[in-house]
């Protein structure tokens, strides 16, 4: 199993929206997605934004009129979403520190709960593809190595863990996933288009989004009353 992955949204700004989203996608022959995705891209995008190695959901030179008609493409690509986010004032206080957010290790934990709902499956091959990120505070190593120690115990014997960090100018599949969840920023922050992106990608979606720490806040309010 190959698995794609990008976000949308910041952790630690308030100007970018009230969500922070990974969206991620499986496919059953990520060459074949690739191929159609470029051709797309050269044959139906404005001649001025054709020879760029990346074009984004959120690229201005689009109207929205092809950017609705781009994610109907998108889903007939066969593209099987999971999704995972989470509303920035519900981030716990784990994930804080010093008045900052944590935001690689949060980061981490939001990609673990998303891949760990792929499970259990008996492919040997498990193989992720992010967007590169600076991780902050955290290495790549110790971000992989996180990942795999949440997965392995519900895969295959002997199975192939891949994860890799990659530039999305370079791979065509990571930019399909900023599509994603470009599509689903506007949807989940209720901005234009919002509900139409949505109405496109919902027959691709595997299940509903994964909301984190949805009653984080709730509850400890509600025990530190207790006490």
């Amino acid at each position: 199993m190959q698995i794609f992955l990008d976000e949308t949204g910041q952790l630690s700004k308030s100007t970018d929206g009230e969500y922070f989203i990974i969206g991620t996608f499986t496919v059953g022959d990520p060459r074949r997605t690739q191929k159609r995705f470029v051709s797309w891209r050269q044959f139906k995008f404005p001649k001025k934004l054709k020879n760029l190695s990346e074009i984004k959901f959120s690229n201005s030179g689009i109207d929205d009129d092809l950017r609705l008609k781009t994610l109907k493409e998108i889903t007939r690509l066969d593209v099987r979403i999971r999704y995972g986010f989470i509303r920035r004032k519900n981030i716990p206080l784990d994930f804080r520190s010093k008045g900052r957010v944590r935001t690689g290790h949060l980061y981490t934990e939001i990609v673990s709960n998303i891949l760990e709902s792929y499970l259990p499956i008996t492919d040997k091959d498990f193989r992720i593809f992010c967007d590169n990120r600076n991780l902050k505070s955290l290495k790549k190593s110790e971000f992989k190595s996180i990942i795999s120690t949440k997965l392995i115990s519900r895969l295959a014997p002997n199975p192939i863990i891949q994860i890799e960090m990659l530039d999305s100018t370079t791979s065509p599949n990571i930019q399909i996933a900023d599509w994603i969840c470009g599509a689903l920023g506007r949807y989940y922050n209720k901005k234009k288009l919002g509900q139409e992106c949505f109405d496109i990608l919902k027959n691709n979606l595997l299940d509903e989004g994964i909301e984190l720490f949805k009653d984080y806040w709730s509850k400890n309010q509600k025990t530190q009353s207790e006490d």
